[in-house]
């Protein structure tokens, strides 16, 4: 499980299960990410792995009448935590052989540093970081 947002370099917002969600999560997360001064070279990398997983969160994780919640965490060693909560069950994995869906995570696998999936009761967090430099 992971923490509150409880300082300055966290921020947390809870989206409805609707197509506008994810623009809206791609566009926060810019916004966020400006205003922690991160540089450029990382925004469109960490902006795309946050609508793959808030498209899939959609897709895959998130039942009738329910929502995800994305939380973003910047951490003192220059480390940006994307993390999407979410109450659907089963465990996101990258599909052997990647046709007309099933790309997300193998981008997501790409861009971040790291990436996985966490328990919660209920659902699961789905979760990437991003080493920040400079």
């Amino acid at each position: 499980m992971t923490e509150e947002c409880e300082h300055s370099g966290c921020r947390e917002y809870f989206y409805p299960r609707t197509r506008r969600s994810v623009a809206a999560a791609r566009e926060l997360t810019k916004h966020v990410l400006s205003d922690w001064g991160v540089a450029a070279d990382r925004v469109d990398d960490i902006v795309l792995c946050v609508s793959e997983l808030a498209t899939n969160a959609l897709l895959h994780g998130v039942p009738p009448g329910r929502g995800f919640r994305l939380r973003l965490r910047l951490e003192p060693e220059a480390l940006l935590r994307v993390e999407l909560h979410d109450s659907g069950g089963g465990r996101p994995r990258i599909p052997e052989v990647a046709d007309e869906s099933g790309r997300g995570l193998a981008l997501v696998e790409a861009l971040s540093d790291k990436w996985g999936v966490g328990a919660r009761g209920p659902g699961k967090i789905v979760w990437c970081e991003f080493a920040l430099r400079g």
